[in-house]
């Protein structure tokens, strides 16, 4: 579990073992992590193989490499990390999984001094889990959904999240990981599907 606030970033290094694998280089994140740990790499929660000095390399799946940007990444990309949640952990975002829901797009970013304002597109079947005011993880940055349209919301980015996380690197076009609040995907599976359903 994880709470969408980044504590570091890596750089991609590549694929190994015929794309079952990634290695990323993460001097910060690798003296806190052992075999078998969990971390959120660009809000998908990945298990740890093995440390090789400063560099992680943990398993990917077929679904993984599918459905996520961690499928389509060049080398030296700059990826956010997040160590997950322990019982003293302040809840200073909100509630992410490391599941990924879908991909969406980046539209344009709009200064908004200090910071700039980012416009990313969605999927239509994730359009009943976003809500004005509610969270919604960008490359496992939690952010705040500041307007919604049918198919895109806007989200402000402060300075701090521009400088410390991937975000104000990305240019108009680049998918991102998206995942939708937890606590609506839940109370849309109760209230609407009637439990028959979790995740879209």
């Amino acid at each position: 579990m994880f709470t969408g606030i980044i504590t570091s970033t890596g750089v991609f290094q590549g694929y190994r073992q015929g794309r079952r694998e990634i290695l990323v280089e993460a001097p910060e994140a690798a003296p806190k992590l052992e075999p078998g740990d969990s971390l959120a790499v660009d809000g998908v929660c990945l298990s740890l193989v093995r440390r090789d000095g400063s560099g992680l390399v943990f398993g990917l799946s077929r679904e993984t490499l599918e459905k996520t940007t961690l499928g389509l990444l060049k080398t030296g990309a700059r990826l956010n990390l997040e160590l997950p949640l322990s019982p003293s952990s302040l809840l200073s975002g909100h509630l992410v999984s490391g599941h990924v829901d879908g991909l969406g797009k980046v539209v344009r970013f709009t200064a908004r001094g200090p910071g700039k304002r980012l416009t990313v597109s969605y999927p239509r079947e994730l359009a009943p889990f976003f809500v004005v005011k509610g969270s919604v993880a960008v490359n496992g940055v939690s952010l705040t959904v500041a307007s919604l349209e049918a198919e895109t919301f806007d989200a402000e980015l402060i300075p701090l999240t521009l400088g410390a996380t991937n975000l104000g690197r990305l240019r108009p076009g680049a998918p991102v990981n998206l995942e939708c609040d937890m606590i609506g995907k839940y109370v849309y599976n109760s209230v609407v599907t009637g439990g028959k359903r979790i995740r879209p």
